[in-house]
């Protein structure tokens, strides 16, 4: 059905994602309910390690957590051999919370805060991936500090511009993120970190972009960092010991989505990396790929409720549900498309248009643009597909929503990974001073 190996329909009519039947578990948890198919990332995580090792066995496969992060999800990944990468203080905990050794974690951004630095200086964090000079020259002052040595990579930004919406394109000169090769940031980054003495200088790292479908984007990627790194070595005598070329495979969303397998990506990287350093007569670098939605995007639904349902007579009719911008934020941010089914009736004939609408008090909180159901009733369970990455991690309070909780699914049985919040949650932070009281 749609695509997808691990989402059936049951004789009765109802969905399963794996072996879980999803209308028992919006009975049990209620909805706005994520739930997400553990085996299948697990999947993706040990073919991520095989496809790239088969080709070249000294590859560190890390995982993206910005995409999505609990607890159980960083420790699912650590389980399954792979390393991680972190955005934030507060993710950097979660990973070392959740078990990870420190030299397994990575710690991105282009703006750490001194804090952030000194946590994860504190931590003895295996890589810092240096985004600017002010951030190289702070790092290396705080690591004086501390009598530490700060391991870093340089992140670049090879000047591709990968084919995907511009929010999520970084690896393009003009980006916030990185220091460009082209107009000799780069080259500058390298003279400084080569002469600061708090810091040690392992190689380079570059990201084009994400919810990539051009896959040779990648190789003109490598052409580019490996040239780099040929050069660099020619002018300062520094070897690349380490190269990062990031993550940003493509899922489907929709049928017209077509991603490439993790098997064709490996391909083009491994086989470019080592062609091109054998042309340079470079030493084959160690290895590293960041993927997080491809790991985990398939994996995840969200579970909504049908509310109201408006007919606007010759325009369209509006399925309103119990959940929408604050869960998924993608439709309003990078006008994103997804598809869904009606998980209580999910062997019957799709015969109407409809749009989905969200509950947020906003004129842009929809979730899907005209899409074929079947007659659709207040109570309906709808099952939009493939909302694992950046759903549950940009989820917001506005309205004062409640975050749904995140559910695995493993061989039948579900587990609750983050419990839903209630209304003592979202006001505990809240202070009424005395002065409000009158």
């Amino acid at each position: 059905m749609h695509g997808r190996d691990n989402i059936k329909a049951t004789r009765k009519g109802s969905l399963k994602l794996g072996k879980a039947d999803l209308v028992a578990l919006a009975r049990k948890y209620g909805t706005p309910l994520y739930v997400m198919d553990e085996d299948y990332m697990r999947g993706q995580c040990r073919e991520y390690l095989r496809a790239f090792r088969s080709r070249v066995p000294d590859t560190e496969v890390l995982y993206a957590s910005k995409a999505f992060l609990t607890l159980a999800m960083a420790a699912l990944v650590r389980q399954e051999g792979l390393s991680i990468d972190v955005v934030s203080g507060n993710e950097l905990i979660c990973a070392l919370k959740a078990g990870f050794d420190p030299s397994c974690i990575h710690f991105h951004g282009n703006n750490k805060t001194p804090y952030e630095l000194k946590q994860g200086l504190e931590a003895g964090i295996g890589r810092f991936i240096v985004d600017n000079f002010d951030e190289l020259e702070l790092l290396d002052r705080l690591a004086g500090e501390a009598g530490k040595k700060a391991h870093i990579m340089l992140r670049l930004a090879p000047g591709v511009e990968a084919h995907t919406h511009k929010y999520i394109q970084t690896g393009q000169t003009d980006s916030k993120f990185g220091l460009a090769i082209a107009d000799g940031r780069a080259d500058a980054a390298l003279d400084l970190a080569l002469s600061l003495k708090n810091v040690k200088l392992h190689g380079f790292h570059c990201h084009i972009g994400s919810q990539i479908f051009d896959i040779e984007a990648y190789r003109l990627a490598a052409e580019k960092m490996v040239g780099f790194a040929a050069s660099a070595q020619k002018r300062t005598g520094f070897l690349c010991e380490e190269l990062n070329l990031g993550g940003g495979l493509g899922v489907r969303y929709t049928e017209k989505d077509s991603p490439r397998s993790i098997d064709e990506l490996a391909e083009v990287i491994c086989s470019a990396v080592k062609s091109e350093s054998k042309r340079h007569g470079l030493k084959l670098p160690k290895l590293m790929v960041e993927p997080g939605r491809s790991i985990v995007g398939e994996a995840g639904l969200t579970l909504y409720t049908i509310g109201a349902i408006k007919d606007v007579p010759g325009i369209r009719t509006y399925a309103s549900v119990d959940g929408g911008m604050t869960d998924n934020p993608r439709v309003a941010l990078y006008q994103a498309e997804y598809d869904a089914i009606v998980a209580n009736k999910a062997r019957q004939k799709a015969t109407r248009l409809y749009t989905i609408a969200g509950n947020a008090c906003e004129s842009g909180d929809m979730l899907i643009w005209d899409i074929k159901l079947p007659e659709l009733e207040a109570g309906d369970l709808l099952a939009v597909l493939t909302t694992g990455a950046y759903n549950y991690s940009m989820s917001s309070h506005y309205n004062m929503h409640a975050k749904p909780p995140v559910v695995f699914v493993r061989g039948g049985r579900a587990q609750v990974v983050v419990r839903g919040e209630t209304y003592k949650d979202i006001m505990r932070p809240q202070l009424l001073p005395e002065r409000f009281r009158k």
